[in-house]
């Protein structure tokens, strides 16, 4: 489906795509700050860190002021921003290899919690709403590319399993929705070769992900079910609420903490697996004469409830960043947490101190 900006028409588009292929720097940085949300969250999935994301969305707009005279209609400018963003991401993760052996932590046959996964990071909400509401397609807003399905945590931890190729056909032909012949020319590639990869690419993926999401329904947006139970979480844990707590947990519930987290740098990885293990591994910051107080406040991250916490040990004076937590939920209850270390505060406009 064709692509316009909101409060832009193809004619316009079109005008501004030769302007800046003939180096209108005004015009191209115009149609690039336009599509700069969505190709950033492209970015993410290919890459799974906020943080690579962000660098890679300016080297793709440094590639294309540089190459800016390969862009040849009818072509559309964001096909062709899409197609140098996943060759920089390619080239990113062809220079630094992602370390896999995270996929054996766990229960054996399962994928563990997205936090054990070391370079895998939330992506903020507010970030997301950017691209919902920045562009439309003929038909009214087009909000696949930020679907709950396809950008929540264990879509991003079920991906880093696939090799980077066939993750970015996976990418394109089934979250974007792109045909074949056009994410073959992405990838300089064959429509063979695409559908190949793309064959070998579904079955790793579904292997990966919790049984829930193997259709890929649509979730929607975090509901007042979610929200009440984000709610109902961190009162729990303002109270040190061990029977809180357990209500709300999962009996197969899952806990996992990603290096840096709870705000000590070298603290090392963590998965915790059942209700009771998790409430016992959290006992000694909750209760004891080491115990912390915590305050929350609540924000969202990959379209889930995230709770970001800080803490207040004996003789502080105030309440400093302690963790960023994603929940998953389901009906109701409490089945994956994922925590990561609160540097990432600042990119969810979070406070660094309460």
């Amino acid at each position: 489906m064709q692509r316009v900006n909101a409060g832009m028409d193809r004619a316009e588009e079109s005008a501004m795509a030769a302007a800046a292929r003939a180096g209108d720097e005004p015009a191209f940085t115009e149609l690039a700050k336009r599509y700069r949300p969505e190709l950033q969250v492209h970015c993410y999935r290919m890459l799974g860190s906020l943080d690579d994301s962000e660098d890679l969305v300016q080297e793709t707009f440094l590639r294309a002021w540089r190459r800016r005279e390969t862009y040849e209609a009818p072509a559309t400018f964001r096909a062709w921003l899409y197609r140098i963003a996943t060759t920089a991401c390619l080239d990113f993760l062809q220079a630094r290899p992602r370390d896999r052996r995270v996929a054996a932590a766990g229960t054996p046959g399962t994928t563990p919690p997205a936090a054990m996964i070391p370079w895998l990071q939330p992506y903020p909400d507010r970030l997301l709403d950017e691209v919902a509401s920045g562009s439309e397609t003929e038909t009214g807003p087009d909000d696949a590319a930020v679907a709950k399905e396809t950008i929540e945590l264990a879509f991003l931890a079920a991906i880093q399993h696939l090799p980077p190729r066939q993750r970015a056909v996976l990418i394109l032909r089934d979250v974007l929705g792109w045909p074949a012949k056009e994410a073959a020319a992405a990838l300089e590639s064959s429509v063979s070769s695409v559908n190949s990869a793309l064959q070998r690419a579904r079955p790793t993926l579904r292997k990966h992900l919790p049984e829930r999401r193997l259709d890929w329904e649509a979730a929607g947006e975090p509901g007042e079910s979610e929200r009440a139970g984000l709610e109902r979480y961190m009162a729990a844990i303002e109270r040190a609420d061990d029977a809180a707590l357990a209500k709300m947990l999962g009996e197969d519930a899952r806990s996992g903490q990603q290096t840096g987290a709870g705000g000590h740098v070298d603290s090392e990885p963590a998965l915790v697996e059942g209700r009771e293990a998790i409430i016992t591994s959290w006992a000694p910051a909750l209760h004891g004469e080491h115990a912390l107080e915590f305050r929350f406040m609540a924000t969202h991250a990959n379209r889930q409830p995230a709770a970001a916490s800080y803490v207040r040990a004996p003789g502080w004076s105030g309440f400093h960043p302690f963790a960023l937590s994603v929940l998953r939920l389901e009906e109701g209850t409490v089945t994956e947490v994922s925590t990561f270390p609160p540097g990432l505060f600042p990119a969810f406009g979070l406070p660094t101190e309460l």
